[in-house]
């Protein structure tokens, strides 16, 4: 029975975002610790570890995020591990973060001038006080915008994650458009939605970046 477009499906909607935020905040918290820990290796004295990170790096960008759903959903189940479309959905935008975000910070930290790690290694520090003390505060800063920037891709590229059953946003919309046919407005009502949570995130780094004075 075709129904039209009404506050209800509206309501569904914005229950849906609510998935969509939650994939978003844990598959970046995942990547983002993830992420951390390329970052070290691919700034790490040992080559061994520099090459390892680029490798792993290097083989999550060049593949798509959708194979990489697909290998955390359908691959694990062949292996024995089965996943519930959502846990899937977390692991595989977790994997797909770590590899952006890791690159992201590395790049930051060797921004640093090559001074500040010879002054504090002058004043007998160890790699990790290098690090935590004077380098990672300094790469703080030149990292807040396209960190934040990145996270809008994290929440509009939880999209795919229909495909695997999970009813976020995009699934909803779907689902809401086979009962009424009116894709031009259920998909324009996504559309906003998406906006609408995406565009706080891309004021936020703005005003962040005035704040740590990112520029100078």
């Amino acid at each position: 029975m075709i129904t039209e477009f009404s506050w209800n499906h509206l309501n569904i909607l914005l229950l849906a975002a609510r998935w969509t935020l939650l994939v978003s905040l844990l598959a970046f918290v995942g990547g983002a610790a993830a992420g951390f820990v390329v970052a070290l290796c691919r700034t790490s004295r040992s080559a061994w570890l520099r090459n390892a990170s680029m490798v792993y790096i290097q083989l999550v960008q060049g593949t798509p995020v959708l194979i990489v759903l697909f290998l955390s959903y359908y691959g694990l189940s062949v292996l024995g591990v089965k996943l519930s479309p959502m846990v899937a959905a977390m692991l595989a935008m977790s994997v797909y973060a770590s590899a952006y975000l890791g690159e992201i910070w590395r790049g930051c930290i060797e921004a640093v001038a090559h001074g500040q790690w010879e002054a504090s290694e002058s004043l007998a520090m160890t790699r990790w006080q290098q690090l935590r003390h004077v380098v990672l505060p300094q790469a703080l800063r030149l990292a807040v915008p396209p960190t934040v920037g990145f996270s809008v891709q994290i929440v509009k590229n939880t999209s795919i994650t229909s495909v695997i059953g999970v009813v976020e946003l995009t699934r909803a919309g779907q689902l809401i458009n086979n009962a009424t046919f009116q894709p031009f407005i259920v998909f324009v009502t996504v559309a906003v939605i998406y906006f609408a949570l995406c565009f706080p995130l891309s004021s936020a780094a703005k005003r962040l970046e005035r704040k740590l004075h990112v520029s100078r």
